[in-house]
């Protein structure tokens, strides 16, 4: 079997990297941007930094502004709607998943209208044409949603949310600047970062990892937890490193999966609102014990690039233990609970969440096959 890597056509990185957009929009022959957004971005000056180049070029757009985190059914129909009214030929996306998933499934919705209830987009949509081009900004250092092809959907209706999976909705040009990334607070920097890690872990030991993944979720691991400390502090170069982290990581595991972290966390958000970031962060630690007898020789690897030492004297059960307390001392200094219960997860909610997690596109990656009384079991051990 071949294995497939699908990638942005371009992608630019480091400070200063949001130049490009002027540079991107005037050589691609565009007229009109869709500006994809959060008040919040709006609020404290962080997509000014893109619309003032804008502006600055006489690059014509219009805002968006109406994304909210878990965005929902309703928020892709409206931001569908403003497109058309705009006139516009791409889209903008400014922001962290949120907005960028927003993106994609609005810019495949109006070059594929078929699939305009938006429901029909769940799992992986048989969709014929290439989404409406998406230049994607990264304002956090974890989604990785500007090298994807996936994006989330919150059903509000039935209380869940949905994977996309499509090769036609991945960004044409992914912008990835630090200096986007600067205001945000602590608590969003540990979160999204431990996000970033969820996807390099789970990425490197699903069922459909190879080679060309595999050296690229442990690159990744390795400049997430030598970065992410210092990130969360506010220091440029763990800002820098987290940025390139988090973007290497979703270069693999677009293309191979996750696993059942991911399964455990996407109803959480659906019930709670609770941040994805966080969801995946308390989860972790719990999900890679459950694995950790289906992992090979994974979690020396994991355990040496978190730099822990000594790893090739240990035994088997020994350096996968030091991956699992690696990944939880991380956590613990960022600052992220260490129950399901501190984020308000109710109890008596856990069976109904472990047969939605079960249901998840994501469960059938996971390295261990695992039924909805085992997720109970581990949402249980989390709780």
């Amino acid at each position: 079997m071949a294995n497939r890597m699908i990638l942005n056509e371009t992608s630019y990185h480091g400070k200063g990297a949001i130049q490009n957009i002027v540079v991107e929009a005037k050589a691609r022959g565009f007229k009109k941007a869709l500006v994809v957004t959060d008040k919040d971005l709006i609020k404290f000056n962080v997509a000014s930094k893109v619309t003032s180049l804008l502006d600055e070029a006489g690059l014509a757009y219009e805002i968006f502004d109406e994304v909210k985190a878990n965005p929902s059914v309703d928020i892709i129909k409206r931001g569908v709607e403003k497109f058309k009214q705009a006139g516009a030929d791409y889209l903008i996306a400014i922001g962290g998943g949120s907005p960028i998933d927003s993106s994609k499934a609005i810019g495949i919705i109006i070059n594929n209208p078929e699939f305009s209830d938006v429901l029909s987009l769940e799992g992986v949509a048989p969709t014929k044409k290439k989404c409406v081009p998406v230049i994607a900004v990264a304002t956090t250092a974890g989604t990785a949603a500007e090298v994807t092809i996936n994006y989330v959907i919150t059903d509000e209706a039935k209380k869940r949310k949905f994977v996309c999976v499509d090769v036609n909705d991945i960004p044409a040009v992914a912008i990835v600047d630090p200096d986007m990334m600067a205001s945000m607070p602590k608590g969003l920097t540990a979160a999204t970062g431990m996000d970033a890690l969820t996807h390099a872990i789970e990425g490197y030991i699903t069922k459909a990892a190879w080679e060309l993944t595999d050296a690229l979720h442990l690159k990744a691991i390795e400049l997430i937890s030598r970065s992410l400390r210092s990130s969360v502090n506010g220091e440029p170069e763990g800002r820098e490193g987290m940025a390139l982290g988090q973007y290497v990581a979703g270069m693999g595991f677009s293309n191979v999966g996750l696993g059942v972290v991911h399964s455990m966390a996407h109803p959480l958000s659906a019930y709670y609102d609770t941040p994805h970031g966080i969801a995946n962060a308390v989860l972790l630690p719990y999900v890679m014990d459950f694995n950790k007898d289906y992992t090979g020789e994974k979690y020396r690897e994991i355990a040496r690039v978190m730099g822990v030492k000594g790893v090739d004297e240990m035994s088997q059960a020994e350096y996968r233990n030091a991956a699992v307390e690696a990944v939880k001392q991380l956590a613990k200094d960022v600052g992220i609970p260490e129950k399901l219960s501190m984020i308000d997860v109710k109890e008596e909610d856990l069976p109904a969440l472990s047969v939605d997690a079960f249901n998840d596109v994501c469960t059938g990656g996971n390295p261990r096959d695992c039924t909805a009384e085992e997720i109970l079991e581990v949402y249980k051990i989390a709780f």
